[in-house]
């Protein structure tokens, strides 16, 4: 299984061994019971054999380093994100391999389509890691667009090319009840190019939507009409029902530090995210291509609405591609319970998956090889 963060890998790699078990126990007693660890405690219940004093002079060389901060002049220490990361890869060092998930095979088997175990598999995650849980279906919604195309065929019907990076070709024949000149298509898909240069395909479908309710498209014949082969075209190439959310009550349950709590603001912006699919897939992109187990923590984000938050992404198989399964939290979480419930989950939907995946039909392999 592959493991990566996505950065401040080996954080702590330069430390003493002896200091980074230090670290290590701060971070889980914190992590615990969320109130700043003193020396004096570190001493008594560590098990290192260490005086006070001595305790006192590695906190001292941790904070200097970034590792930990103190919030109040009188109070112990809590942890950093640099703490958190060097955290997890001991935790990511000694981490076993999944165990038996026949108990969580059986509960996601219990849905009659794959969308019903994407959403148990949601469900699942929240329950065991009291985090928000989340399931992404295998997609096209976050490759890159590249080229839209409309070629007239017979009589009023159009054939739509879209092309994504990697050469992801999705083609669709529509009737749209007239004739239309060639150059009156081109101008438009020419338009679209432009327009859309630079977006996933997911990004491509939510500004078709929100421009074709705009009242100007209206009286627009030539925009109208190109938004709406091109929307009618990415029907079929990025499901509605990709993206599957559950436990968000969490976040405000758990979401807290000692440096205080979550801004409203951006409790708010994550839970818009959770009802607009497309703006969480998209501040989840970068991450949707790594391969296995991934965690993020805090400022490790490149997308600010996230740096409150930690994340654990795994990816599964489907017999045909690859998904990703995941939790959001706070940054001080259970990370040992977390990483484990997601590492499971994701090798228990690929068993149940792979299952009862069907073959793939001819118009499928054609389009995953880019063949029109």
């Amino acid at each position: 299984m592959s493991r990566q963060a996505v950065s401040q890998a080996n954080a702590g790699a330069e430390l003493p061994e002896r200091t980074r078990r230090v670290l290590a126990a701060l971070t889980h007693e914190y992590v615990d019971h969320g109130s700043p660890v003193s020396s004096r405690w570190l001493a008594a219940h560590g098990g290192f054999g260490l005086s006070s004093a001595t305790v006192r002079h590695i906190l001292a060389n941790l904070e200097e380093a970034g590792y930990i901060s103190q919030p109040h002049t009188s109070a112990g220490r809590i942890p950093t994100d640099l703490g958190y990361r060097c955290y997890v890869d001991l935790l990511l060092e000694h981490h076993r391999a999944a165990r038996s998930t026949s108990a969580v095979e059986a509960r996601l088997r219990q849905a009659g389509s794959v969308n019903g175990v994407l959403s148990n598999v949601s469900h699942e995650l929240s329950r065991v890691s009291h985090h928000l849980g989340f399931a992404l279906a295998p997609t096209n919604e976050v490759a890159g667009f590249e080229h839209i195309e409309f070629v007239p065929l017979d009589g009023t019907r159009i054939l739509v090319l879209v092309t994504a990076h990697g050469q992801q070709v999705c083609h669709k024949v529509i009737d749209i009840g007239e004739r239309v000149r060639r150059s009156e298509l081109e101008q438009g898909a020419n338009y679209l190019n432009q327009e859309f240069i630079g977006m996933t395909l997911g990004e491509v479908r939510a500004s078709v939507i929100e421009r074709l309710r705009q009242e100007q498209v209206l009286y627009d014949e030539l925009l109208s009409r190109s938004l709406r082969l091109v929307s009618s075209t990415l029907e079929d190439m990025v499901p509605h029902e990709s993206v599957f959310v559950d436990g968000a009550t969490f976040l405000f349950d758990e979401v807290s530090d000692d440096d205080g709590p979550v801004p409203l603001a951006t409790m708010r912006a994550l839970l818009a995210m959770m009802q607009e699919k497309h703006r969480l897939v998209r501040l989840l992109s970068e991450y949707l291509g790594a391969d296995g187990l991934t965690v993020v923590i805090g400022t490790e984000h490149s997308a600010v609405d996230l740096r409150p938050f930690s994340l654990i992404l795994s990816t599964y198989f489907d017999g045909q591609q690859t998904g990703t399964v995941g939790v959001i939290g706070p940054r001080r979480m259970r990370y040992s319970r977390a990483i484990a419930a997601v590492d499971d989950v994701s090798h228990a939907v690929s068993r149940v998956l792979v299952n009862h995946a069907p073959p793939p039909s001819d118009d499928a392999r054609r389009t995953q090889h880019g063949a029109v």
